[in-house]
């Protein structure tokens, strides 16, 4: 089996979906979402794509709807394929929750050199990146951006798919966007996760009963029956992973007996979701970590990622 993400290589379709006047889901079959929300006078963009080329294919979808400048980018967290197109759309405040700077602090560069060869599709024109892509502004827990009339709610509601993560919440609309704290029939990445928090964090988020919702992957949700089933999918997966990781370490078996105890148990019901070989191995590894106690994620490199994968998948 070839490394992560490394033959995927086709082409995704991208679509540009409406779901409210002025708020749009920018999707591509499962690859990393991004949002748009269009205000009086200017457009916050969620998620900036992962190069400033790929951020242009993004910016020329907006311009078919307005010729307002993007004012404001939003990282919900700090993985590379979110931030590192940021450059590419000029605007004047980036926002991140400060647990999400101080990522970018630790580990940004790694986590920057590790996803590019993972994903080596998803990194475009990789060359145009001119660097980390930093903060200008964060917050603690909660901030308002008003958009001219339109409120835009940004909350860390908790840890789960990273200690940062930040979610969009639009309460007029009663659109959310969840960054990858929700996926839908897209795999959980949880190698930078907090597992045994996730759960209470969802929950959290479905308080806010969302009518519409645009997880990390997959398509968006346009009903409050869809969104509560992306919340429900990714509670139920990673519930699983983690429930028989932590079996297994209490049982005292060694990783790979752990990975190839938890893959089987896994695949019958989410085989068929994006990205699930290639996110198995990362997941089980920080199950595996969270599970004997060690509470913060360790880095990946590129020089881990291949050591982790080569033992799990012996190739």
């Amino acid at each position: 089996m070839s490394f992560a993400s490394q033959s995927d290589l086709a082409d995704k379709a991208i679509s540009f979906t409406e779901l409210a006047d002025g708020v749009y889901a920018y999707t591509a079959e499962g690859d990393p979402n991004s949002g748009v929300i269009v205000g009086d006078d200017g457009v916050m963009v969620v998620d900036a794509t992962a190069t400033p080329v790929m951020a242009k294919a993004l910016l020329e979808q907006i311009r078919k709807v307005t010729d307002k400048p993007v004012r404001h980018v939003l990282l919900t967290h700090y993985h590379a394929v979110r931030v590192m197109g940021a450059s590419g759309f000029e605007a004047q405040e980036i926002i991140a929750s400060a647990a999400t700077r101080e990522l970018i602090e630790e580990r940004g560069q790694e986590d920057f050199e590790s996803e590019v060869n993972r994903f080596p599709r998803l990194f475009r024109a990789v060359e145009t990146v001119p660097g980390l892509t930093w903060p200008t502004m964060t917050f603690e827990a909660r901030m308002t951006v008003w958009l001219g009339r339109r409120r835009v709610e940004i909350m860390h509601l908790g840890r789960g798919h990273t200690k940062g993560d930040t979610v969009a919440w639009l309460p007029q609309d009663k659109v959310l966007f969840s960054g990858d704290l929700v996926e839908y029939s897209a795999t959980p990445y949880t190698g930078d996760a907090y597992l045994a928090d996730w759960p209470a964090t969802l929950e959290r988020l479905r308080a806010l009963a969302p009518e519409k919702l645009v997880p990390g992957r997959g398509d968006a949700l346009t009903s409050p029956v869809e969104a509560a089933a992306g919340v429900d999918g990714t509670r139920d997966f990673v519930t699983a992973l983690f429930d028989s990781v932590r079996r297994g370490v209490a049982e005292g078996k060694a990783l790979k007996e752990v990975y190839d105890a938890t893959y089987a148990l896994l695949k019958p019901r989410f085989g068929h979701w994006v990205i699930f070989e290639h996110c198995m191995p990362f997941d089980v590894a920080r199950a595996y970590d969270e599970a004997r106690g060690y509470v913060d994620p360790r880095i990946w490199t590129k020089e881990r990622d291949l050591e982790m994968w080569r033992a799990l998948q012996g190739g």
